[in-house]
Parts: structure tokens; C-alpha cells; sequence
């Protein structure tokens, strides 16, 4: 019979499959979902009806039943003599003279498939490298939690509801909707059947190529989702093998990180202290005897001067650098670089100029940032912004939340209720931290403190400040730095008088030309952390100790309150005082840290909020549209409620 040959030939490869898995310590097996479901609350079921289930995504069966009839990717174990193999051998003809067309059953779980019957039928056509069978599906819905596979899996869910596609798996948070980016379709828009079936002729393409040098934890829908965040979604039909294969290899150190924790993926290099002359200074300040070799060195800005403090603030430390740095150093400044638009014209232009270090000075540019360093390699790119888990694009910014502990404490030293106002400008990565480190301060110097959040980010009738007087709070931490032609003190800490005026207390203030020329000596010095780039991306995370974020004393800040603050700085800089080393109880009465020091990654992916602060988190939904590309690349967010059915 000549499909029995074909079962000696499945199970001679089963057994191979086998013996490796206990080689490696594998479970040889099938998984088995009820195994899975033993210790988790019961899931939700949802009929999905009959679909076509990829056959690399079934991963086991319902229940025990024959499980170690079949090798983990269900090939046969069993041997020749047995009815197994007999039936097997039966199914295996039946697929060669008409195909196999009756739906298996099977149910999905966490975007995985487990057969509750037909294992046989995947078995047969997985031997014979089909892509995929059709299943009358089950889906099991687990509750919703705060974990990071929870939050792919309810995004993935989303996107099978607008697209029907169930074999692109991706492990990090955000992926999906990059993807319906990519193409140019809005998330939670229903595709068309033009747009799956383009899609499914892009995907597995971009699946052949990927899969001849593929990276272990990175699936390819990882590898995809960092490929068209650097390359257009209509070349990938036009490129053939070859090219895509050269960009894959080009974009290894990307793709290296796709598939990992990004908490992991950052590698925070922390700052030595301002006053050390160790190895950080050093190695310049005698290299600049010797010889003065000179870096072309190019700031892109999203706005004017004119128009942005946060333009001007960097444009102020650019032209420091002339001072501190001498011919060492020249500089050239690219104003008005709109993401999307002409950002990939302006760093080439830059380029042209012969620079070689490119400052990038806001998260939007991040991309095309990151698609120059690919293609430059030799050029160092350095993008203003945090939590950005690119090797290639090194990141930097200031550990603002210390500065914000210390405004804290001189708000709840100086609030006769404790009640204190806050607004926040946008829900992103550190920002979290920043006013629980302000709450955190205000606890410090006053038991009763309590924070009033609000968001100038979203949609709202009146101006926040009115909103606080309203509530009779004249306390108000507000934005970190004066706006050009804005109000001269509604900005940073202040006090609302009576007749309407403010008296400035103290603001955040950032030395970005000390920040710029201590980044620009660790080149000159050449003590660049290199050995991490393949496999880590970079992010200079400064604060109070470098000297590159300080507090800025206010005329009408009470000398003694003053001199409290200079002490908690002094502590914070000698590294003596950390302002989350207490247990921290989240809005829901969690404890969220029993103490001790807070490691930096936990600190800049805090998404959620002290007991002491009054307000939560904006929903997507009520974001303003010029918020909506930032906290879309960096945002912290909550899901926006669903429908009820």
C-alpha cells in the first residue's frame, strides 16, 4: 500500500522530532489546552463558525485522549501494525485522490488552536506542508488583566473582528494597529476581501524569506511589524527574495529585539555625577590635547524656536556647544522637520553636510531616524525620547521625575489643605512617574497631600487652571516650561493669588547644551557602549546628579522652603534619597512595591497611578487629534470600554 509508505516516512520523522525534544528537555508532545485552562479562571466561549486555521498555530488538543500518538508538531508515533497507522495510511490516500475537506473541530485559545477532533486530518496534511485546514473554531475568551500577553491577545481579538485574519501572531503590545498603519487603514476599520487577500500574498512572501535566517522568540509577524516600520507595505510585492533578504540582514539588530520584553529590550545607562571627573570626562578632556579632531553635528527640530519652548530649550543647549567645545565641534540646525513629510529630505540633507552625529529632537522623528541609521550606518543617530527598544538609534532624556519629587514637597510644604492641582500634558512613558514622584514629594512635607490630575491633552470646555480655582485649589503644577509669547508664570509650580495673578515658585529646568556635550565627549572619548547594540538598544537617562535637569527657584519661594528643597536635592544627587524606596499602593489600593529601590525600568514603564492622586488616565477616544501621533508611539493608555451586546 503505497500510503502506508508515507506513514513509515511521517513516523520515521515523528520519532526524529521526538527524540530531539527530549534532548533539548521538551515536552514531546502535543499540548493539551485543558492542562493549560487547569489553574485559570474559566474562560468565555465565542463560536467563530468555520474557518481556516494555520496549521503552524494548532498546538495541541482539547483534551489527553491521543496525545502521545503524535510528536509536537502531529506527526505519527505510533508504529506501522497498529489501526493508528491504518487509518492514518486511509486518511492519507483519501487526501491524495480528492483532498481532505471536512472541518476539523477545534477551539482557539490566546490565538493558539487546540483539535478536540480531526488530529488524524492534521496530521496527514501537515506531513504534506499544506498551510492551513479548515476548523469549525471555538474561541476561548480569558479575562482581561494587566499582563502584557493579555493585551496583544484583546488587540488581537480587534483585529481578527475588522480583518478575519488569525495567522499573524505578534508579541508586543501596539503591533496590530501598526500593521492596519503600514497599509494605511484605520484601526478597527473592516478591511476588504482586496485588502486580505493582498495582504496574505504580502505576509507569506515576507514569511518564506524571513524564515530561511529566523530569530528564536521572533515570530514573523515581530519581524514584519519592525520591517515596515522602516520600509513601505508596496515594495514588498515589488522587492524579490534577494533584496527583502539584504534588508532582513540589514536590520538584524532591529529584529533581534522585536520579539522581546521592551522593559528588557532598553538598556538605561545611567549618569556618573556631575561633580566626577572619572571615566566619562577624562578620556575626552585628554584626548582634546592631543588632537582636536572635529564632528559635524546636525539638530533636527519639529518647530521654530519662535514658536516652541521645547525648540528653543534645544536650540539654547545647540548653540552652548559653540562655547564648551570650541572648533571641536560644528553644528548646523533643520527647523521645521514634520514627520511623514520631509523628515527622510531633512537628514538627508544633514548627511550631505557631512554630519555625522544626527540629534533628532522629538519621538515623532523616531522613524525616520531609525531608517537612516539602517541605511548609514556609520552615522550616529540619537532620537530625544524614552522607551524605544531600536539598537540602531540611540535615545536620551532627563530623569525629570526627581525634579518633580522636589516640586512635590515644596507644594505640600507650602498647602494649607494639601490639596494640590497637576496638569500633565500628554500620557507617555515616564510621564506616569513624573506625577507619582510629585505626589510621592507632596506626601514627603504634608500627610494630607492629595494631587488633582488633569490632562491638557484631551478635549475639554475651559482652561484646567479655572477648573482648580473653581475647586479652590491654588496650588497648580502646570507645564514644564514657558511657552513663546505665554503667560510669564503659568508654567512650572505657582500660587494663584486672589485677584487673579500668580506668584512663580518653581520649575523644572533643562541644561540640554550640558547634556548635548557630555553625549558628544563619549564619541570623542570613544567609550560609546558598542558592545551592546546588537542586542540592546540605548537610552540615556539623566538626571539631578549630571547636572542636566535642575530645579529652578522661583522669586517668590519662601527661603526656608528654599532650603528644604536644595537638602532633598543634595540627598537625591549623593544618591541617598530615592523617591520610590517606600511601599507604593496604586488608585485601586494594590500594592504595587513593597520597598526598596525601584529598578529604572520599573520606574519608566509605570502605567499606573499612586492612592494620592485624584484622576486617571485619558482614553484614546478623548484625546485631542495633535495628541494622537505621540501618544500613539509612546503613549501609556487604557482601553477604550467596549460595547456592551
Amino acid at each position: 500500500m503505497p500510503t502506508m509508505e508515507e506513514y513509515r516516512k511521517a513516523q520515521k520523522l515523528g520519532m526524529r522530532e521526538y527524540r530531539a525534544s527530549l534532548a533539548a528537555g521538551i515536552y514531546p508532545y502535543p499540548q493539551v489546552l485543558d492542562d493549560i485552562l487547569q489553574n485559570t479562571p474559566a474562560p468565555r466561549q465565542e463560536p467563530l463558525g468555520v474557518v481556516d486555521i494555520p496549521l503552524d498555530l494548532i498546538k495541541g488538543t482539547r483534551s489527553e485522549g491521543r496525545k502521545t500518538a503524535f510528536s509536537r508538531s502531529f506527526l505519527p508515533l505510533l508504529g506501522e501494525d497498529t489501526e493508528f497507522a491504518a487509518k492514518w495510511a486511509a486518511l492519507c490516500q483519501a487526501h491524495l485522490e480528492e483532498g481532505i475537506r471536512d472541518p476539523i473541530q477545534a477551539y482557539e485559545y490566546m490565538g493558539r488552536f487546540y483539535v478536540e477532533e480531526g488530529n488524524k486530518r492534521v496530521s496527514v496534511l501537515g506531513y504534506f506542508g499544506a498551510a492551513s485546514i479548515p476548523g469549525k473554531v471555538t474561541r476561548l475568551v480569558p479575562p482581561r488583566t494587566g499582563s502584557r500577553e493579555s493585551q496583544v491577545y484583546y488587540e488581537y481579538m480587534d483585529f481578527y473582528r475588522d480583518t478575519r485574519i488569525n495567522y499573524l501572531i505578534v508579541t508586543r503590545p501596539g503591533s496590530y494597529q501598526k500593521i492596519c498603519q503600514a497599509l494605511g487603514i484605520a484601526p478597527g476599520t473592516p478591511w476588504s476581501e482586496e485588502e486580505r487577500t493582498g495582504f496574505y500574498s504580502a505576509y507569506y512572501r515576507f514569511r518564506a524569506v524571513y524564515r530561511q535566517s529566523p530569530l528564536e522568540g521572533v515570530t514573523t509577524g515581530d519581524a514584519l511589524v519592525t520591517y515596515l516600520n522602516l520600509y513601505p507595505y508596496g515594495e514588498l510585492e515589488e522587492l524579490s527574495g534577494q533584496a527583502l533578504a539584504r534588508r532582513l540582514a540589514r536590520i538584524r539588530p532591529e529584529l533581534r529585539v522585536a520579539g522581546g520584553d521592551p522593559a528588557q529590550a532598553v538598556s538605561m545607562e545611567l549618569e556618573p555625577r556631575a561633580q566626577d571627573q572619572g571615566p566619562l570626562a577624562a578620556p575626552a578632556r585628554l584626548l582634546e590635547k592631543i588632537y582636536a579632531p572635529q564632528l559635524r553635528v546636525a539638530f533636527l527640530y519639529e518647530q521654530e524656536p519662535q514658536t516652541s519652548a521645547w525648540t528653543a530649550a534645544h536650540e539654547f543647549g545647540r548653540c552652548q556647544l559653540g562655547e564648551t567645545m570650541g572648533d571641536r565641534v560644528e553644528t548646523f540646525a533643520f527647523p521645521n522637520v514634520q514627520a511623514g513629510v520631509n523628515d527622510g529630505e531633512m537628514v538627508e540633507r544633514a548627511i550631505a553636510k557631512g554630519c555625522s552625529v544626527i540629534f533628532t529632537t522629538t519621538p515623532k522623528l523616531m522613524q525616520a531616524s531609525l531608517k537612516a541609521a539602517v541605511e548609514h550606518p556609520e552615522i550616529k543617530f540619537l532620537n530625544c525620547s524614552l522607551n524605544m527598544p531600536y539598537p540602531s538609534v540611540k535615545t536620551y532624556y532627563g530623569r525629570v521625575y526627581e525634579v518633580k519629587f522636589l516640586l512635590g514637597a515644596i507644594a505640600g510644604a507650602m498647602s494649607p489643605d494639601g490639596r494640590i492641582g497637576y496638569l500633565a500634558r500628554y500620557p507617555i512613558y515616564g510621564v506616569l512617574a513624573e506625577i507619582n514622584a510629585f505626589a510621592l514629594g507632596a506626601a514627603f512635607t504634608n500627610a494630607r497631600a492629595r494631587v488633582c490630575l488633569r490632562w491638557s491633552c484631551v478635549a475639554q470646555d475651559r482652561d484646567p487652571e479655572d477648573w482648580f480655582r473653581d475647586q479652590g485649589i491654588t496650588l497648580i503644577c502646570h507645564r514644564d516650561m514657558r511657552p513663546p509669547n505665554g503667560p510669564a508664570n503659568q508654567f512650572g509650580l505657582y500660587r494663584l493669588r486672589e485677584d487673579g495673578t500668580r506668584e512663580d515658585l518653581a520649575a523644572p529646568f533643562w541644561y540640554w547644551g550640558r547634556y548635548y556635550e557630555r553625549l558628544l565627549e563619549l564619541l570623542l572619548g570613544q567609550i560609546w557602549p558598542l558592545h551592546r547594540e546588537e542586542t540592546q538598544a540605548v537610552n540615556y537617562w539623566w538626571g539631578l546628579a549630571s547636572g542636566v535637569v535642575d530645579l529652578l527657584a522661583g522669586r517668590a519661594l519662601p527661603a526656608p522652603v528654599a532650603r528644604m528643597a536644595d537638602l532633598l536635592k543634595s540627598n537625591i544627587m549623593a544618591g541617598e534619597l530615592d523617591p520610590f524606596d517606600l511601599p507604593l499602593t496604586d488608585q485601586a489600593g494594590v500594592l504595587r512595591h513593597e520597598g526598596g529601590p525601584l529598578s529604572p525600568e520599573a520606574i519608566l514603564h509605570m502605567d499606573w497611578l499612586l492612592d494620592r492622586v485624584e484622576g486617571s488616565l485619558p482614553l484614546r477616544s478623548q484625546l485631542i487629534p495633535e495628541a494622537l501621533p505621540l501618544v500613539e508611539l509612546q503613549g501609556v493608555l487604557p482601553p477604550d470600554p467596549q460595547p456592551k451586546p
